[in-house]
């Protein structure tokens, strides 16, 4: 049985895709930067029709076409729109797989007569596009390469045995070279497959690359290239239908905890982690009612994760009972097989995962901060607030300076005696009178920073240990004789 490939192009899936929902009239086009200006993505029919290109700069484009609708291309959503697509012509060919940002490559090997030959599936492809409000050219030919380059150029069937024919008059562009090697090609007046088709091989490599004669064997049959559908990425999601209504906390419970198995051991088997968890509920009257939680960190372990629905699943209102439910991990993490019973260090870890994971999903995991060590010699930039669910705990920097103290605060002021330290200072209401102290430890301000505090110059500073107990840090400017407090140690 002979080969047949079927490519499909959609010259502009960004457009129809935004399109779709949000109609416009006139000529609209997306819009994407590049350096310091907009360029054209995208367009639909109407703005090219007025003489407008992809890659255009947005200036260049108003001035031509003054109504031109505009908005922001969004590459994450083109990706989805061309992977659903792929899942869709599935119905058409058992191994189908992407062909660059806008196009689809299908193996219809022996499939095209379920739809009364490659013509009639073509029709039906392209009446359920067109319904869809999807333009699309394809084509159908014995090879990749040359069915890439039919459907970017008219479209159309290429007969079994007449690749050279069909793809004879199309341009040499078509053979997917670079610009530059087909204006080289162009200059020497082979513009077309047809002129290149029964040249030496040799001499064409040598004058404009191997890259040309792969490509143009390719078209013609003469070296392989497979097609290799990308493998769908796993689902991480399971449901139960329940025979009778239920409606206690317990009952909807001992179903997440079946539902619960169920996922870890399907996240188990592809060695990954929930990050965040839902469950969904479908009541009798078709009401729905949703429970989402959070993790720390990456976790396939049930009775850890059934124990943060708890709260969530005691506020729902089960109406007239819960006939449906539905657990995913929207989600996920790598997370390597661990050893059973890591020891002291193991199950602290997971107690603070733990404690994480409850905290977080009552007031947020943006508002569990930790202190991570930064690089500066500045006391307010020495560290970093952030997520503690978002980062990991890191060690200290062992600096050969001085010590910090254990508690910085912005500086305060003190009422200070004479000397350099003070023998006595006034802080906070308290009199402090200086035991021992330790100094001065001089702190340059970071020059490639505009920090109104630091706009006095250099800092002196000092450990003053107090006859009443407390160590302090304190400072003072050369260039002021006053003096003022910024941390406390242990």
């Amino acid at each position: 049985m002979a080969r047949r490939l079927l490519s499909l192009w959609f010259p502009r899936l960004a457009s129809d895709v935004s399109l779709r929902n949000r109609p416009v009239e006139g000529p609209f086009a997306l819009t994407h930067r590049s350096g310091n200006s907009d360029h054209l993505h995208c367009l639909n029919l109407a703005a090219d029709q007025r003489g407008l290109h992809r890659g255009m700069p947005l200036a260049d484009a108003r001035a031509i076409c003054p109504d031109l609708s505009t908005r922001p291309a969004d590459l994450v959503r083109e990706a989805a729109a061309l992977a659903s697509l792929r899942r869709w012509a599935s119905r058409y060919a058992p191994m189908v797989a992407s062909d660059g940002t806008d196009g689809l490559i299908a193996d219809i090997t022996g499939v095209a007569h379920l739809f009364g030959g490659e013509a009639e599936l073509r029709a039906d492809l392209h009446a359920r596009l067109t319904r869809a409000g999807l333009q699309a050219s394809s084509a159908v030919a014995g090879t990749r390469g040359g069915a890439h380059a039919l459907a970017r150029h008219g479209g159309g069937i290429i007969a079994d045995g007449a690749l050279a024919q069909g793809l004879g008059r199309l341009p040499v562009s078509a053979l997917r070279v670079d610009h530059d090697t087909a204006e080289a090609l162009a200059r020497v007046g082979l513009a077309r497959i047809a002129d290149l088709a029964h040249l030496p091989r040799a001499p064409l490599a040598r004058r404009f690359g191997a890259g040309l004669v792969l490509r143009l064997d390719q078209a013609l049959g003469v070296q392989a290239e497979p097609v290799a559908a990308e493998p769908e990425a796993p689902h991480f999601g399971v449901r139960m239908t329940l025979p009778d209504p239920i409606g206690l906390q317990s009952d909807v419970m001992a179903g997440l905890s079946r539902l619960l198995d169920r996922l870890c051991a399907k996240l188990s088997l592809h060695r990954m982690g929930a990050r965040r968890v839902r469950l969904e509920l479908r009541r009798v009257d078709r009401g729905t009612a949703q429970v989402e939680i959070g993790l720390a960190r990456a976790m396939r372990d049930p009775a850890r994760i059934a124990a943060l629905f708890a709260k969530g699943v005691d506020e729902i209102d089960s109406g007239f009972g819960i006939d449906a439910m539905r657990l995913t991990a929207p989600v996920t993490e790598p997370l390597a097989p661990e050893q059973i019973g890591g020891g002291p260090d193991a199950r602290h870890q997971d107690a603070l995962a733990d404690f994480l994971s409850s905290t977080g999903n009552r007031i947020g995991f943006d508002r569990v901060l930790r202190l991570l060590p930064a690089e500066s010699l500045i006391p307010e930039r020495s560290f970093l607030l952030v997520p503690a669910a978002y980062s990991a705990p890191e060690p200290a920097s062992h600096s050969h300076g001085s010590a910090r103290p254990a508690l910085i605060f912005p500086p305060e002021p003190v009422d200070a005696a004479a000397g350099s330290p003070p023998a006595s200072f006034r802080w906070r209401r308290m009199r402090f009178t200086t035991l021992r102290a330790q100094g001065p430890e001089r702190i340059a301000p970071e020059w490639w920073f505009d920090d109104p505090a630091w706009r006095t110059g250099l800092r002196d500073y000092w450990r003053i240990e107090t006859r009443e107990g407390p160590r302090l840090w304190l400072f003072h400017t050369p260039q002021s004789p006053e003096w003022r407090i910024q941390g406390e140690f242990a």
